[in-house]
């Protein structure tokens, strides 16, 4: 019995260690096709040239809806077809003015600033309240705050290496400040830019109203000019800072959601998804939130049919619209696959930037973890080794409650806060190679969770 049982586990070390001789040639054979034949870094100049500016309504984003559903056909995928989905329309019109004066001085400083998605239009101009956070303001009260323009001035957390940390601990004052402010009559906000560093370009982003308070224009201001403004203040406590912005939200508007597939050949009916979500912010292209993610997926799919492999499960690549500033495209899809009956096993979402990639997040437990834990090894080789569990996106987020175990690339960090959602944010900031290697390791992955399951 004894040497039947180590027979056993000799043999079983045998065909796993070949087993991994298999999966690694199959791996190379990924990366060298991506990094010598790809083409999601030709997708997104395409994309990102043709269709900039591609926020929900926007004449980019019913553009870049027709690219992608003519590019998916091109592929010849087993399918491929548009998602009606309704999403919200907000104009930021006519470019925003800023300044203040200091002194004696005679001409105003000229201030980097830009209506966050989801203000009011209007113009603002008065004395300056500068906080750190919303309990610093609600301890100056109505008397101190009323009629003046709030400055929100709390910055990203140097100190987190983790950047989406940081994120996290600075974003409350930019989604909820006109909120908080307005709730102790002020009569507009500006808030410090959500960037690591001190540069002079604005950074928008969705920021929310009450209905039970009054609704008061709500800015982003650049780091650089956050730095200055903090600096005069001290100098100038009654200095009058004036904005004008000119947006508006109009009534919501018919969009889509792009999506294609590779039909399973063993078990069709399970689906494993991967995607990012293909509007984005007016202020530039787009490139990194989240045009690479979306060229990214797709890229997944054409190597797969370029290689000629074909999964057992239906590969599905979804462009979700609106993740931005709704959050309807993800919406729509998890209500539409729940509908379906339809059973996802996983998904898999890029939006965190076209950076070199360093490994891949997970939520799953137990067994599940341990199973994508040993893919590690394979990985290593192409410094993607950093597997942590966690994972999953804003789109994808929808579907875990469905079964779905969520996902994501995660590429360095470390420069995302430098583009995300501000005008630098354009094809040129993206490097061939560091995107072509997170495709390659995305449609490496896919490979490995199709082959083996979860």
């Amino acid at each position: 019995m004894k040497f039947i049982s180590i027979s056993y586990f000799l043999l079983l070390a045998t065909f796993l260690h070949a087993q991994v001789g298999v999966d690694s040639v199959m791996l190379k054979r990924i990366f060298d096709e991506e990094l010598t034949q790809g083409q999601c870094h030709t997708n997104l100049r395409e994309l990102c040239k043709g269709y900039g500016k591609r926020l929900t309504g926007s004449p980019g984003a019913a553009g870049a809806v027709e690219w992608s559903f003519e590019k998916m056909k091109s592929y010849g995928f087993d399918t491929a077809y548009k998602q009606e989905v309704m999403v919200p329309h907000w104009v930021r019109g006519k470019a925003e003015k800023a300044s203040y004066k200091v002194g004696n001085t005679i001409n105003p400083i000229q201030v980097g600033l830009c209506a966050l998605g989801g203000s009011i239009g209007g113009s603002a101009t008065g004395e300056v309240i500068e906080v750190k956070s919303f309990g610093e303001l609600r301890a100056l009260g109505k008397e101190k705050v009323k009629g003046k323009i709030v400055f929100f001035n709390r910055p990203m957390d140097d100190t987190k290496i983790n950047t989406f940390e940081a994120y996290g601990g600075a974003v409350n004052q930019r989604g909820r400040g006109a909120i908080e402010a307005g709730y102790l009559g002020a009569i507009g906000v500006i808030v410090r830019s959500m960037s690591v560093g001190v540069n002079p370009y604005p950074h928008t982003g969705a920021m929310h109203y009450n209905d039970t308070v009054t609704k008061i224009t709500s800015c982003a201001i650049s780091t650089l000019d956050a730095e200055n403004l903090s600096k005069d203040l001290k100098a100038y406590p009654n200095l009058i800072f004036s904005y004008t912005i000119d947006c508006k939200t109009l009534p919501d508007t018919l969009s889509h959601n792009v999506i294609c597939e590779i039909k399973g050949s063993e078990r069709p009916e399970e689906i494993i998804v991967i995607g990012g979500h293909l509007d984005a912010w007016d202020m530039a292209e787009g490139a990194h939130d989240d045009g690479s993610g979306v060229v990214q997926s797709m890229e997944v799919l054409r190597l797969f049919k370029q290689l000629g492999i074909r999964p057992k499960h239906t590969i599905r690549c979804v462009f979700f619209m609106n993740e931005e500033n709704g959050l309807k495209g993800g919406l729509k899809y998890a209500e539409v696959a729940k509908a379906k009956k339809e059973k996802h096993i996983i998904a898999l979402e890029s939006d965190e930037g076209g950076f070199t990639p360093r490994g891949f997040s997970m939520s799953a437990h137990g067994d599940t973890l341990a199973n994508f834990l040993n893919y590690k090894s394979l990985f290593h080789i192409y410094n993607m080794d950093d597997f942590r569990e966690g994972g999953g996106g804003s789109d994808i987020g929808p579907l875990e409650n469905q079964g779905c175990v969520m996902m994501s690339l995660t590429p360095d960090m470390q420069r995302y806060f430098d583009f995300h959602h501000a005008a630098t944010d354009t094809f040129e900031g993206v490097n061939k190679r560091e995107l072509e290697m997170g495709a390659a390791g995305m449609a490496g992955m896919i490979y490995l969770i199709d082959k083996y399951g979860l």
